[in-house]
């Protein structure tokens, strides 16, 4: 009676560990869109999107505008932080700490289009979202080269990807940053950062994995499947392995 009391538990534990591999915790991500400039329109359908991207492909999707989440504990559940157009001072002094540990601790950065035009005050964060938001010109058709097809967001896009958005000029780009995608100028009007002028790039910064992407302007972006899966593959990025 004994053995087979042991067997029986032996065989609950297997059953259990099992279980555990077959369907490990799904990572969860942080969707932020607090704005204290600008707020763009295309806030609203884009947490949408993400959420839709979350349940199609295994990952979990929070909400929020309230920067009390930028906290030591509150975070933590996090494998990812996407910042969705986000503008202005959106931080006070404890949650810019608590931040910067998240990514020290390996946390993932994604910045969605104007999440350069945010915290212009805090180099820490110049040099993890990659640059700052200078100007743009009218939104307009232009030509994009994906430079680089053997990332996880870009390896779906053609070599020439011509769309329309909203196309930022940036300063105090960091020099670390491993560009994407650039924009041909010649193909519009406007812009200022001559060659190249990234687009999309992606770095380790910090301990932590950060990637940008400055499409994301218009509405229409989140019902177009090249755009979408642009972000999904940088939201994977930036979830990595955890």
């Amino acid at each position: 009676m004994k053995k087979l009391i042991i067997l029986l538990c032996f065989i609950s534990v297997s059953l259990v560990l099992r279980a555990a591999n077959i369907n490990p915790a799904k990572p969860r991500i942080l969707v932020f869109s607090k704005t204290q400039g600008f707020r763009h329109s295309a806030i609203e359908v884009g947490k949408a999107a993400i959420m839709k991207l979350g349940k199609e492909n295994g990952f979990l999707v929070d909400t929020t505008e309230n920067a009390a989440y930028f906290n030591n504990d509150g975070l933590k559940k996090y494998a990812a932080v996407v910042f969705l157009s986000t503008t202005g001072d959106i931080f006070n002094p404890a949650q810019k700490a608590s931040f910067e540990k998240y990514i020290q601790a390996g946390g993932g950065f994604v910045g969605v289009h104007a999440a350069t035009d945010t915290e212009y005050g805090w180099p820490w964060y110049g040099k993890l979202v990659g640059a700052y938001f200078v100007s743009h010109p009218k939104q307009q058709m232009a030509t994009l080269n994906v430079i680089d097809r053997s990332h996880i967001s870009t390896k779906h896009l053609p070599a020439v990807w011509t769309r329309k958005d909203e196309w930022y000029n940036f300063k105090d780009i960091n020099k670390d940053l491993k560009v994407l995608i650039t924009i041909d100028e010649k193909s519009y009007t406007g812009g200022i950062n001559g060659e190249p002028h990234p687009m999309a790039w992606y770095h380790v910064y910090d301990g932590g994995r950060s990637w940008y992407t400055e499409l994301g302007h218009t509405e229409e972006s989140y019902t177009d499947p090249l755009y979408l899966n642009h972000l999904l593959g940088g939201i994977q990025y930036a979830i990595g392995r955890k």
